[in-house]
């Protein structure tokens, strides 16, 4: 076993560029051992990158997420995660919550969703379509398409998606710019509205998630208050931050690259295995984050793991890993098999990733048959990017056809 010390590494390695991943993630994952990393807030942390110990570390109640709930564990953002947070519990109250919301998130009651996800992608595409050429995208559609299925998933009144926006952004913001204080402000925000709609669905239940939620509330200890609150804002910033971003990252990557956009507009069957390859190839992050927590003394890869540690996995670079994935850092529409990690692994896989799949894919498949010859109508190198976020992303996608 190697126990010896390194002088950690400070992370991230450097600012995010585009979709391009850092080169440094391709030299760690020839090393058996985990990195030693000092994260941005909290301290240092062991940083995971390859797929196989990626997998073990998600998958091993050894690592604990209920430890980092309310604790100034390392971490890339200035708040701390609050306890009663779903991404911050273990089994069994992790188990217990997660089955009421996994009913909505089924594959065959979201694709149940379909027509009315096609719906709301061609009426944004209609009001692209007549504004004419060139349009903002990201503005257009990658950010309207998520923010309107999750607010009508929930139940909540699509007039609130710009303060939606705005406190989710400050809740997953990476940048100095942004406080504890900040931070805290914006989930008290989104806390004052969840509470106003859960009365209201007390009073008048309506046919949505959030009434469903308030039930389970109400039958007795399946949820508690403040497990409903923070079950909401999770259902809300996952539902859209990430689906808009990945729309966003998906066209431009497919854009800036005239090739795959073309294979796909000449086939557009080929668009749920390519949604599938994007999803691994894409970065998801600009700088890991939720840290796991060693309960027990263990290894990985030959390195001491003590109790007390932060153990951090870097999904992006899981899946570029050679040993799992031939050709990793190139795009194959036809890869046969893709066991990729961009919706995590074992009890904290993320729990929308069938109604995230059905907007990507309903996007692209629209998309390559009404506007076959889209294109950037900028350089691509031209694009402006998020760095301040969790999450990578266009600011403005500028497109023509």
């Amino acid at each position: 076993m190697d126990t010896a010390a390194r002088e950690p590494l400070p992370y991230p390695f450097g600012a995010p560029v585009a979709l391009e991943p850092h080169a440094r993630f391709e030299d760690l994952r020839r090393s058996e051992a985990p990195v030693r990393i000092t994260m941005p807030y909290g301290g240092d942390a062991w940083l995971v990158t390859r797929y196989e110990q990626v997998r073990f570390v998600l998958s091993d109640p050894r690592f604990s997420r209920a430890a980092a709930a309310g604790a100034d564990v390392p971490r890339a953002r200035p708040g701390f995660e609050p306890v009663g947070n779903l991404l911050c519990m273990d089994p069994p109250d992790h188990s217990r919550i997660r089955s009421l919301v996994a009913k909505a998130f089924t594959v065959r009651r979201v694709d149940r969703l379909r027509p009315r996800v096609q719906e709301i992608v061609d009426g944004l595409l209609d009001t692209m379509i007549e504004a004419g050429p060139p349009a903002d995208f990201a503005a257009a559609v990658a950010w309207e398409l998520p923010v309107q299925v999750i607010c009508e998933l929930l139940g909540v009144p699509l007039a609130d998606r710009g303060v939606i926006r705005r406190c989710t952004e400050t809740i997953v913001a990476v940048g100095k710019d942004v406080t504890p204080a900040d931070v805290k402000d914006a989930r008290d925000q989104l806390v004052g509205g969840l509470t106003t709609l859960i009365a209201q669905r007390k009073a008048e239940p309506g046919d949505d998630l959030l009434t469903a939620l308030v039930a389970a509330r109400d039958e007795g200890d399946r949820l508690g208050d403040n497990e409903l609150l923070m079950l909401g804002i999770a259902l809300l910033t996952g539902g859209h931050e990430t689906t808009a971003n990945q729309i966003g990252s998906f066209v431009y990557q497919l854009l800036s690259q005239p090739r795959q956009w073309d294979a796909l507009a000449g086939d557009p069957g080929l668009v749920p295995a390519a949604v599938e390859e994007l999803l691994r190839f894409v970065p998801l992050v600009t700088v890991t984050d939720l840290a796991r927590i060693a309960t027990e003394d263990l290894e990985i890869g030959g390195r001491e793991i003590r109790a007390g540690d932060a153990v951090l996995v870097q999904l992006d670079s899981a899946n570029r890993d050679e040993q799992v994935f031939p050709h990793a850092g190139e795009i194959d529409f036809g890869r046969k098999a893709n066991h990729h990690l961009a919706f995590g692994f074992g009890v904290h896989r993320c729990v929308g990733a069938p109604l995230a799949r059905l907007e990507l894919c309903v996007v692209l498949e629209t998309l390559v048959r009404r506007l076959p010859s889209l294109r950037l109508a900028v350089p691509a190198t031209d694009v402006e990017w998020s760095a301040d976020r969790l999450i990578r992303g266009v600011r403005k996608l500028p497109v023509a056809w």
